[in-house]
């Protein structure tokens, strides 16, 4: 193991997965559930964005590369599905319950594009290429899965604090969230676009 390599990973995915910033947005996206059912959503967030991240660490850079898909390309459409996202929160649209509708905002749009988003997969692409033997590659595991737990841990807390939060200004974090969210998918968009005209 190269602590260095771990470190790297480590911080360099903490800051783009950004705990703080995914916390308050996870709260808004998991409003109608039960506090049990949030606990289950980290969950399957952290593994789902995990699965993603690991993936593309190993298998990423060939996949991209056989499909003739850039990480701009890639950053354009998580931009997008952001912004669809973003505009329901703005609209005061609560998500459906999940007794009504497969749909799960743990794996879209937190796993993926919120943890495991364009950053994150290039990021762990660049990594993977940069370090080829099983001790590199090893190391860069290590530092996704601590980058991965600090972010579930993050979300944890910010469940928990979410129980004392009056539901009036809960709506109303959800609108500034949400705003928030559009702007940052907007920036994606646009780093994408800028990414595949330069």
């Amino acid at each position: 193991m190269d602590w260095n390599i771990i470190g790297t990973t480590f911080v360099t995915l903490t800051v783009i997965m950004d705990p703080v910033g995914v916390a308050p947005i996870f709260i808004a996206c998991t409003a109608p559930l039960t506090r049990e059912q949030r606990k289950q959503a980290v969950i399957r967030a952290v593994f789902a964005a995990g699965g993603l991240i690991i993936g593309f660490a190993l298998f990423g850079g060939a996949v991209l590369d056989y499909l003739d898909v850039s990480v701009d390309s890639l950053s354009i459409a998580g931009g997008l599905l952001l912004l669809l996202v973003a505009l329901e929160m703005l609209r005061g649209m609560d998500y459906p319950d999940a007794a009504e509708t497969p749909q799960d905002v743990a794996l879209v749009p937190i796993a993926t594009p919120l943890l495991a988003g364009p950053g994150a997969i290039a990021t762990v692409i660049v990594l993977s290429r940069s370090h080829h033997g099983f001790s590199g590659k090893a190391s860069v595991l290590v530092g996704i899965l601590g980058a991965l737990a600090v972010v579930g841990l993050g979300m944890l807390v910010a469940e928990r604090l979410s129980l004392i939060v009056p539901e009036a200004f809960g709506q109303f974090l959800t609108r500034v969230f949400g705003l928030l969210l559009s702007a940052f998918a907007v920036q994606l968009v646009v780093d994408g676009v800028r990414g595949t005209v330069t």
